[in-house]
């Protein structure tokens, strides 16, 4: 798999997926890191899938990446979630703020934490438009290192602003929704669109839409099943779609 700067480039995301299951997050996960996949996503506000995600970590934590994040109003409420995930994790490799939630009062706090080795790189995100100039703002005070964002052929807004202002502060990408919480996948093209891709699935296709801007770093695609885990990664290899190919994506998605 192709490694940009937060590694592989295919992650795997955990919202509406395994939850407190840990039997399925140990299936789900353990395909993932065989298929070569390095970033977790996970965030308090994924019900239990912190934990879970962390029960299953305890044999292959070297091999993998935890972006997790603090979902809180206050600062008291955001260290208790900070110290569950030390308690879960060791230590959290990528630590964002989720929603923006309140993210000039955790930032003093979390870069302390950085600045002492307990996290590797700071992260904001938000999954609204209407938000999108309020994370421009968080992001041109140099104090992040990666953003996270929607983008796929239904969600482009971010390329307006949010991806040349982050190419332009040297801050990595982390795509969320790349197959739109699983709305694109519900009218799939014909198996010669497919082939015409150089894929075998339709959400690697979608996968490899978002890939395909070298301005972002990596997609999490989120999945209760192992097998679609697995093929999901395979989106991770160039060559990469130029623009007529993306276009052709971007006609069967709309």
């Amino acid at each position: 798999m192709e490694q940009r700067r937060l590694g592989p480039v295919v992650g795997l995301g955990t919202w509406n997926t395994f939850g407190g299951d840990v039997e399925t997050a140990r299936e789900v996960v353990g395909a993932a890191l065989d298929a070569g996949c390095r970033v977790f996503d996970s965030s308090p506000m994924y019900g239990g899938a912190e934990r879970s995600l962390g029960a299953v970590l305890e044999l292959r934590r070297a091999e993998l990446e935890v972006a997790t994040k603090i979902w809180a109003r206050s600062v008291e409420e955001g260290r208790e979630q900070y110290a569950r995930q030390l308690e879960w994790f060791g230590r959290v490799e990528i630590e964002q703020i989720h929603n923006l939630q309140s993210w000039e009062a955790h930032l003093p706090w979390l870069e302390r934490e950085r600045d002492e080795g307990r996290i590797d790189r700071l992260g904001v995100t938000h999954y609204a438009a209407s938000m999108f100039g309020e994370l421009a703002r968080a992001l041109r005070t140099g104090r992040f290192d990666v953003v996270q964002l929607p983008l796929n052929p239904q969600e482009r807004e971010s390329e307006r602003e949010l991806l040349p202002l982050a190419a332009e502060l040297g801050v990595a990408v982390i795509v969320m929704r790349p197959l739109g919480e699983g709305s694109l996948l519900r009218r799939p093209p014909p198996a010669e669109v497919l082939e015409e891709l150089g894929v075998e699935t339709w959400p690697q296709a979608l996968l490899k839409w978002a890939l395909s801007d070298q301005r972002v770093d990596a997609a999490i695609p989120a999945t209760t099943s192992p097998e679609h885990a697995r093929a999901n990664a395979a989106a991770g290899e160039s060559p990469w779609f130029d623009a007529e190919q993306r276009r052709l994506v971007e006609r069967f998605a709309a």
